[in-house]
């Protein structure tokens, strides 16, 4: 299917941007360059900032330090499904922030607490503190869940990109941890592979947002060494074991980069006796949740989500 028309324009306008590129840049100032960007055409991406009961920031401890999370309620009601949501940006870059708007419109959709995790970025903390942030978070969240009006046993992760990546180690953690049970994961066009060898990255690897060379930027950042690339906890498509694990929504896009990965994701956890939805939404670029002014089928998009957690919600 073809891009839409808007989608299309935004391709434009990044691609014709002069300046150095984001893999050409520091960390520091691929940040600032990313803020600036948004800044010129966030608004045009996505609408005002829905009105919820209550949102607060707060602190929690991780194993070795701090994180920040954001609390989102959508009412006042109590015993509510809690869907933790870990934000993408390659593991360097966006923030709490960055993702506000896409977490409003999950916690009003769903009607549940989402608690969006701030894990300390790469290079600054390489692989694994951003999977101990997220996955200590959760743990929290578990032991916390009637203090903040959630329930325990109704536990999801979710995330998108590098986020994606997180939820599903968090998964894979919380199997091998004993611990905390978590009833449902949705990964949004997820990195599963940190050697970056599916074809779709080299096919699609130029043009479409998401670039082969800043993928490549964003993994020698995360990664400690090359041994960390053998890690099921981040290169989890390479994970021996994929049994036990939550039942999933994995969804990617047709001009993606990641899509041929996250599809394979899929099939594993698929054969690995796990119960999983998969869906390409076509014509769609990496990125288009946080897009829904842009197409009105990126809206379609949280009515799925909210279609695969019916099973979690009521």
């Amino acid at each position: 299917m073809a891009i839409p028309f808007k989608i299309k324009a935004l391709l434009w306008f990044l691609n014709r941007q002069k300046g150095p590129k984001l893999h050409e840049l520091d960390p520091v100032a691929a940040r600032a360059g990313a803020q600036k960007t948004m800044e010129k055409v966030g608004g045009l991406l996505d609408y005002i900032a829905i009105e919820l009961e209550k949102v607060e920031d707060r602190m929690i401890s991780v194993r070795d330090g701090e994180v920040p999370i954001r609390i989102y309620h959508a009412s006042s009601k109590s015993d509510l499904p809690i869907i933790m949501y870990f934000h993408g940006g390659g593991f360097v870059m966006r923030s709490i922030d960055s993702h506000d708007k896409v977490c409003r419109r999950i916690c009003r959709d769903n009607q549940a607490i989402v608690i969006s995790v701030g894990y300390r970025l790469a290079p600054e903390f390489k692989f694994p503190v951003p999977v101990h942030d997220c996955y200590d978070a959760t743990v929290w969240a578990g032991y916390n869940a009637s203090t903040i009006g959630g329930d325990a046993s109704r536990l999801v992760v979710m995330g998108d990109s590098a986020g994606g990546n997180l939820a599903t180690a968090v998964c894979l953690m919380s199997r091998d941890y004993g611990g905390p049970k978590i009833s449902y994961q949705v990964l949004i066009y997820p990195c599963t592979d940190g050697y970056l060898s599916a074809s779709s990255i080299t096919e699609l690897g130029d043009g479409y947002f998401l670039t082969k060379k800043a993928m490549e930027w964003f993994i020698d950042h995360y990664k400690s060494s090359e041994e960390d690339l053998k890690s099921p906890y981040l290169s989890m498509l390479l994970a021996e074991d994929l049994s036990g694990l939550p039942p999933a929504f994995i969804f990617t896009a047709e001009f993606d980069p990641l899509k041929d990965e996250g599809r394979a994701y899929a099939d594993r956890l698929k054969e690995a006796g796990n119960e999983v939805i998969f869906k390409e939404y076509e014509g769609m670029i990496h990125g288009f949740i946080s897009m829904p002014k842009l197409s009105k089928r990126i809206l379609g998009t949280y009515e799925d989500i909210h279609e695969s957690l019916r099973g979690v919600l009521t």
